[in-house]
């Protein structure tokens, strides 16, 4: 009691000091303990006071203090707290150190301090691990974990991943919710790694990249240090000289369960009342550490599908349960990395089969382990969903590239930078065959389900072709194609094996259990090891479209098909932007002639991007439909074919083609094929207005107040003197020829009208001479005056001169096309 009294009176804390000084002296036990949770109390009130008012410097150093000097049973009381104060609380509301947007080239003071404060090796760690040395446990509300977990413990299922063994904690009597019992470890790396999901996402107006946040940064260092790819995993650091922080409590056995939904319902309660402790190997505290991040990073990020969901989901009637973000879409393709990286730092005679011994350490198991039982199934599902719901923007590429980091683990092997001088694309080695296939379905259906999203997109814009490209080029890596194929054809044969073998294997692939738990029997049979994984991720009545099947061969030669329509129609926009310079007049460039009439696509990013994303466009289909080619043997001859059938001959270098219509009686009617054209941007109609000129819509050139005044005036002016218009316009002298030309204009039964509908209509309408001032309504029009009138003035010339010599000029002017129309007429006669 005197300790910890001196201990809080020389801290730096005013009123920590003022309390610790009138503690008195008591000898009895009970006195003692409420005198130290009565000092326990005003040291954590005082501590977030001061942790309140201080700067965030200041505030780190003096945590660094306190975790320093004072003893595990004191600092276990604020440890909630301070781990709530830091990575935000789990509601959201809370968003502590903002981990997400500090950078270290926005905030960099602030950022060097949080990095150090929260490094593997830095004072934050030390607290967990002084903290775990007393086997301190936390409430964790169940509340708060991934949906299927949630869902399962809820109903009193005990849920697949060791992760939550023997610490689900029952409410008493009267009590609200369920919590978890966590150590001080894996209390902090729940909160680290749920911070990345609770928190509310980044506003779209706020830049911030995600490699350069601390969240980031700090994901990367506990990877590093926990999943090392040389040398074994750090030990915990000491708080004291000599000491050691302890490892926590052996855990029971391993126990194998099936898939989702297939558990036992009394399992839960079962396990958690006989929770026995048994001596595990002392080899294994080596690495729980490393086994806790894991499978939490996985639990926390991935664990939001389960099986039963995913299929629900198919429905276009089902509600999504959970949307990434582009965050943390970014934050899973860094662990993938770093678990190919880890798991490929095995040496060549320890990743081989008959490597599993009891001779083998525990780190190297569990990197031959890490990703096939623990990643493989949750991640196949949440690509699954983001796949299906990602929307149609080119924010999928973050989705794109996480898949396609997953699907290539030998850019993460020790021996790819031997063979990175290469120009040529790298052969993909046998020795990854088996990858291959057991992931079969993260190459075939997902590849499928790309191929129907690049269906929907617009392959104009040179973010979607690239994503086009870049799938394109990954699956064309020379001997990749062969290996997929080769599983394909493991997973199709017949089964010609001993039945009972099959319902062995495939009813209880245990692959998402704890390192410890004991491998399933080696099955050197290649087919049973295919259909092993396709049954365990998709279910026993799963439905397998062959990647080489004709189903996705008709896919890929549809996606060839528009891709060629792709790379004309951007040479179309191209060439039609190129021209559009050259009809720009000086009030054009003001801004006064009406938007989109010199480039027809003014919504694609090719107009935003130049010329120089016409020509990346083009690069990436050519070169995509190159790859496209060899993967799946396409000839000239098919691609010519497709296109002769599908009506892609093209008018004039690509312009003027209308979309595919067929004639009825009412005009022409868009075919499916027309629409997709029309809304993927392929084909167009040419639009323009076929009505009365005077009653069009007011154009944003336009006086809005000017054009519906001088419509008013000119329709008094028609009413007031029709007849003489009639006349004058009837006269066969030139007068008559002069009025007519002012006066009438083209009928419109004489324009090209799409539709017969229109034509009757236009046919039915008869108008007489009139006279129309709108011009004089346009921004164009007043603006030209003004400019006339000014320089009129430079000149000295007074205004009713100036009027009269711009009338004079305008009657001279429309003699003369008076003159051009008569004699353009006489030779249509």
């Amino acid at each position: 009691m005197t300790t910890f009294r001196r201990r809080v009176a020389e801290w730096r804390f005013p009123s920590l000091r003022r309390a610790a000084l009138w503690v008195p002296q008591v000898g009895s036990g009970r006195a003692n303990t409420l005198m130290v949770f009565s000092l326990c109390s005003v040291f954590q009130a005082s501590l977030k006071a001061d942790y309140i008012n201080k700067p965030f410097a200041q505030r780190c150093q003096d945590l660094v203090k306190v975790i320093e000097d004072f003893p595990a049973k004191e600092l276990h009381t604020i440890f909630p707290w301070l781990v709530e104060s830091i990575f935000g609380s789990l509601d959201g509301i809370l968003v502590g150190w903002n981990l997400r947007c500090l950078q270290g080239r926005v905030n960099p003071v602030e950022y060097s301090i949080a990095m150090e404060f929260l490094d593997p090796g830095g004072p934050m760690m030390k607290l967990v691990y002084k903290l775990q040395a007393e086997d301190y446990k936390f409430d964790f509300p169940v509340s708060y974990l991934p949906g299927p977990v949630k869902a399962s413990i809820q109903e009193r299922v005990l849920p697949d991943s060791p992760l939550y063994h023997n610490k689900v904690q029952f409410p008493p009597t009267g009590g609200l919710g369920l919590n978890l019992a966590l150590n001080p470890f894996e209390y902090y790396i729940f909160f680290f790694a749920l911070s990345l999901i609770t928190q509310k996402p980044l506003p779209v107006s706020l830049h911030v990249r995600t490699s350069d946040c601390a969240y980031f940064i700090l994901v990367d260092r506990y990877l590093s240090w926990f999943l090392p790819t040389e040398g074994s995993v750090p030990p915990p650091l000491s708080s004291s000289p000599g000491g050691a922080s302890a490892s926590p409590a052996p855990r029971t056995p391993a126990m194998s369960f099936a898939s989702y939904g297939l558990h036992d319902t009394s399992l839960l309660k079962r396990h958690i009342s006989h929770q026995t402790s048994v001596n595990a190997d002392p080899a294994s505290h080596e690495i729980w550490r490393s086994e806790t991040l894991l499978q939490v990073f996985v639990e926390m990020w991935l664990h939001h599908y389960s099986l039963e969901l995913y299929q629900k989901m198919q429905s276009p009637h089902a509600k999504e349960s959970f949307t990434p973000t582009e965050e943390h879409v970014l934050v899973v393709r860094l662990l993938l990395k770093h678990l190919h990286a880890f798991a490929n730092s095995l040496k060549p005679e320890q990743a081989s089969p008959s490597a599993h011994s009891h001779a083998t350490s525990p780190l190297e198991e569990f990197k031959r382990a890490a990703v096939p039982r623990f990643v493989q199934q949750k991640l196949y599902l949440f690509l699954q969903h983001c796949f299906g719901h990602w929307p149609l923007d080119a924010s999928f590429r973050a989705v794109l590239e996480m898949w396609l980091s997953y699907l290539q683990p030998w850019r993460y092997a020790p021996e790819k930078q031997a063979q990175s001088n290469d120009s040529q694309p790298r052969c993909v080695s046998e020795k990854w065959a088996p990858f291959v296939q057991e992931n079969l379905l993260m190459y075939t259906k997902l590849f499928v389900a790309f191929l129907n999203r690049a269906l929907r997109t617009d392959l104009v814009s040179p973010k979607n072709a690239l994503m086009v490209f870049r799938v394109a080029k990954v699956f064309a890596q020379p001997n990749l194609a062969e290996m997929i194929q080769k599983g394909e054809q493991l997973f199709l044969e017949p089964e010609l094996g001993i039945p009972h073998r099959q319902h062995r294997l495939f009813m209880a692939p245990t692959l998402t259990g704890s390192f410890l738990s004991p491998w399933p029997p080696v099955v050197t049979d290649a087919s049973f090891k295919v259909k092993s994984h396709v049954y365990s991720l998709e279910g026993q009545d799963c439905k397998y479209t062959p990647m080489f099947g004709p189903e996705v061969r008709t896919l890929v030669l549809r996606l060839a098909w528009l891709i060629t329509q792709a790379k004309q129609t951007a040479k179309s926009i191209s060439d039609q932007c190129m021209e559009s310079p050259g009809g720009f007049s000086f009030l054009s460039w003001l801004g006064f002639s009406p938007m989109g009439t010199n480039c027809p696509y003014p919504a694609n990013d090719l107009d935003e991007m130049g010329q120089d994303s016409v020509r990346k466009t083009d690069e990436y289909l050519e070169k995509a439909l190159e790859y496209l080619r060899q993967i799946f043997r396409l000839s000239e001859a098919q691609l010519t074919q497709l296109t002769l059938a599908l009506g892609t001959t093209q008018d004039e270098n690509g312009k003027k083609q209308l979309p595919d219509c067929i004639v009825g009686e009412d005009g022409l009617i868009l075919t499916p094929l027309g629409r997709y054209q029309i809304i993927n941007g392929l084909r167009r109609f040419e639009i323009e207005y076929q009505g009365d000129s005077e009653l069009q819509p007011i154009r944003s050139y336009e006086i809005t107040c000017l054009v519906r005044a001088l419509f008013r005036l000119s329709s008094a002016i028609n009413r007031r003197f029709a007849g003489q218009m009639v006349a004058l316009c009837s006269r066969n002298d030139f007068l008559g020829s002069f009025c007519r030309y002012h006066l009438t204009e083209p009928v419109l039964a004489n324009r090209h009208l799409l539709s017969p509908v229109g034509r009757r209509q236009a046919a039915s309408q008869t108008r007489g001479p009139r006279l129309s001032l709108r011009f004089l309504g346009s921004y164009r029009t007043l603006l030209s005056l003004l400019l006339a009138f000014f320089v009129a003035y430079l000149f000295r010339v007074g205004p009713l001169l100036c009027t009269l010599l711009l009338v004079l000029g305008y009657v001279l002017y429309a003699m003369a096309m008076t003159v051009l129309t008569e004699r353009g007429k006489l030779h249509q006669l």
